[in-house]
């Protein structure tokens, strides 16, 4: 089966089926010496786990990850870095009656239209289990990434259904802000505007109860990415951010920057505007004058190559397939019939879905700034002119 890696420089390749032993990544490209602890991935698998909330599937995942290669004494050997998470709470007894079932929304159809055999417990090779590791080798790119030029990467929510969140200073947005609220409390939709998040844990839930589920939009914000990154062809960022973002599953559609509300603009309204940067924004070629732009509609890229300002993406994801609502389908002999979808699913994947949009953005800037680092970080600028 070909497409299971990703990346350049930084190179991941996945493992794995939702009710198989478990998923697993290697990791090549890591730099050696960099320092990592199963405590520091817990944190973020911790993020992503299913059951951490009535919002979410009730399935009890530990996700407690192993190192199976490229470590040694807290470090980081060079050498290709393997982490395993093993399934632990599997209920293939919840699909036996879908064996012979196409499931509306899934790919169960493709999967035989291609192989001519699947998987039918969960999702198989294509559920979102084997999203784990691949959170794990973003906690890697992210140390990476604030190691080597101190950018990081936050995501969070601004729409569920038709609740749309105010955030004005996308930038501005801090981990706390998207993990607590006010009163301290775990922020369980991860929507940093506190009155939508109240009104799309409200929607949510509702549909829960109801057997249904709902969609939304999650924004993934990276700031301290220096000037510099990226391909002006094939392999321009916003391009190879695009298919990270596409490569999860539910994901829709991605925009940057205006996004699609360009189509609607003149071009001296869409242009952002260049002065002077008093902060001296990083530039990663030295002999080169950090500036910045005056508005960001750009998205913090241009001609496929970082400005220096904050990598603003936005993803659009559906709602979960899985009902357990009857819906019209057909058997695999073409026989129409229905189907109810058992197993534990989540209402609304936006919660979840923040801790593998933020991995895979961090695992596409941190395979970029290697790829600098191998292409022209050794050349002094007087030599390069």
């Amino acid at each position: 089966m070909a497409g299971n890696s990703f990346g350049q420089a930084f190179r991941i390749t996945t493992a794995g089926e939702s009710h198989g032993p478990g998923n697993v990544v290697i990791i090549d490209g890591v730099p050696p010496g960099l320092p990592l602890t199963i405590e520091e991935l817990q944190v973020e698998l911790d993020r992503r786990r299913p059951g951490q909330s009535k919002i979410t599937t009730q399935r009890q995942e530990p996700d407690i990850p192993q190192f199976l290669s490229g470590m040694f004494e807290g470090q980081t050997t060079g050498t290709s870095l393997a982490i395993f998470i093993p399934n632990k709470d599997q209920r293939s007894r919840d699909y036996s009656d879908i064996k012979d079932k196409y499931r509306p929304g899934h790919a169960d159809y493709s999967f035989d239209a291609k192989y001519g055999r699947r998987d039918y417990r969960g999702g198989g090779r294509s559920s979102a289990r084997e999203t784990g590791v691949r959170v794990a080798a973003g906690v890697v790119a992210s140390k990476i990434l604030k190691q080597e030029c101190r950018a990081s990467v936050q995501g969070y929510v601004t729409q569920v259904g038709n609740i749309v969140a105010d955030i004005p200073d996308p930038a501005a947005i801090t981990r706390k802000m998207v993990e607590q609220l006010p009163d301290g409390t775990p922020n369980i939709v991860r929507c940093p505007d506190y009155v939508a998040a109240e009104k799309m844990v409200t929607l949510i839930d509702e549909l829960r109860k109801d057997c249904n589920s709902i969609g939304g939009v999650a924004e993934i914000v990276a700031t301290g990415v220096p000037a510099g990154l990226g391909e002006p062809v094939f392999d321009k960022i916003k391009a190879d951010l695009a298919k990270a973002l596409f490569s999860l599953p539910a994901v829709l559609g991605v925009e940057y920057g205006v996004g699609f509300g360009c189509a609607t603009m003149t071009g001296s309204e869409h242009n952002d505007l260049f002065a002077p940067d008093e902060k001296n924004a990083p530039v990663i070629q030295k002999d080169v004058t950090g500036v910045k732009t005056t508005t960001n509609r750009h998205g913090g890229m241009l001609g496929g190559i970082t400005t220096g300002m904050p990598i603003v993406l936005r993803a659009a994801v559906k709602p979960t397939s899985s009902l357990p609502m009857e819906q019209q389908t057909v058997t695999r002999d073409g026989e129409e019939t229905t189907i109810s979808t058992k197993g534990r699913h989540d209402p609304c994947l936006l919660p979840r879905f923040i801790p593998m949009a933020e991995s895979m953005v961090a695992i596409v800037l941190a395979d970029h700034w290697l790829r600098w680092k191998a292409q022209c970080g050794k050349i002094a600028p007087d030599t390069a002119r």
